[in-house]
């Protein structure tokens, strides 16, 4: 049997993979390579980054699309070195692309350049400035405010012939250079871009007003009274913000048994099943375990089992009970700790006032073994 020869790690051409390095560089690659905007890229990067993330606006060249983040610049905690993270565009046989070609024939590279541009090392005390490009008041002004350095002018100083007979001169050349200092123009400019830059962020975020996952906690009761829904403040923000998304479905399964279970969910996060005309255990003599304590929490501390109870001598119908089952002791108290009485208090709270007023509900334990 002839056996196969696997190629060389050193061949190039016939390797079976290309060993590529890893690093935290590679959220900003794909933040510049995608275009991220500057919203999508922050929350992007604070999801799986721990570096502190500002922006900063800078004026837009030509063929940009503002709001998508240029480039990623990164200042080194240690060593006060940058380094930058840009794109290149380029064509499919990577040439380097013009703003004249369209965007579905461009790919772009990401490039890093600076101090760790072969390290590709990044500390968590490192700060990333977003570089997003915006259409600024600089394009108003003359190109000498919108340079990054000083202007230099060569002025040529011309004699007459006679003069250069006579006196044995020559045309003087002399070259001065102008300082001009555009950056207090430039800061003064981009703090009323910042200001309208602000003012446009909350005008594009006027839809998410209406979004309970999306807008301000404060406009959380607002959206619920939309719905005629008591909105009980007190709650952790998530919460809320599930109550308000879920409104209308809760109102309308109120009082059944999947708007019990739904609600109780929410609240508590603790799963629930509600068996419906379950009358409770009927206390017969000898054949009866007696409930103590004086609430559902003091029985469960107790670790007290299932009680029975004194059923009223006139007949109900089988409509008026309900048994709500939670999971199994051990399971809930490992779910939710310490915390365990107080949760299952909120239940009962819960399933009170969501229950009808002639219908009479129990709570037990599931005893099956999962």
């Amino acid at each position: 049997m002839r056996r196969r020869r696997l190629p060389s790690r050193g061949s190039k051409s016939t390797a079976l993979a290309t060993i590529q390095t890893t690093s935290d560089y590679r959220f900003l690659e794909d933040v510049v390579r995608i275009q991220f905007p500057i919203r999508a890229a922050e929350s992007y990067l604070r999801r799986n980054m721990a570096n502190r993330i500002t922006y900063r606006l800078v004026e837009a060249r030509r063929g940009e699309t503002p709001g998508m983040v240029r480039g990623v610049e990164v200042r080194h905690e240690n060593s006060g070195e940058r380094t930058w993270v840009y794109g290149n565009r380029v064509l499919a046989n990577g040439q380097p692309a013009s703003f004249f070609v369209p965007d579905h024939l461009v790919r772009i590279e990401p490039v890093i350049d600076g101090a760790a541009a072969r390290t590709r090392v990044l500390a968590q005390g490192d700060e990333l400035i977003i570089h997003v490009p915006v259409r600024g008041y600089l394009r108003y002004l003359p190109g000498i405010f919108r340079g990054n350095g000083p202007v230099t002018r060569r002025e040529v100083m011309r004699v007459r012939d006679a003069a250069v007979v006579r006196w044995g001169g020559a045309p003087r050349e002399t070259t001065r250079v102008l300082e001009t200092d555009e950056d207090p123009i430039r800061r003064f400019l981009f703090l009323f871009q910042h200001v309208m830059t602000s003012v446009t962020e909350r005008i594009d975020g006027i839809p998410d007003l209406t979004d309970p996952l999306l807008c301000d906690p404060r406009f959380l009761p607002w959206l619920a009274s939309w719905v005629g829904f008591e909105l009980d403040e007190a709650l952790p923000i998530h919460q809320q913000r599930e109550l308000v998304r879920r409104a209308i479905r809760l109102f309308r399964s109120r009082g059944t048994r999947h708007g019990m279970e739904e609600m109780v969910r929410v609240l508590t996060s603790a799963p629930v099943r509600v068996r419906e005309r379950v009358a409770p255990n009927a206390a017969v003599l000898g054949q009866m375990t007696l409930v103590g304590g004086r609430d559902v929490v003091e029985r469960y501390r107790n670790n007290e089992p299932g009680g029975s109870f004194l059923l009223a001598e006139n007949a109900r119908a089988s409509t008026s009970y309900f048994k709500l089952i939670l999971e199994p002791r051990d399971r809930f108290h490992g779910r939710f700790g310490e915390r365990s009485a107080g949760v299952l208090r909120r239940i009962v709270q819960i399933v009170s006032q969501e229950r009808p007023t002639h219908v009479v509900f129990t709570i037990e334990f599931d005893v099956r073994k999962k």
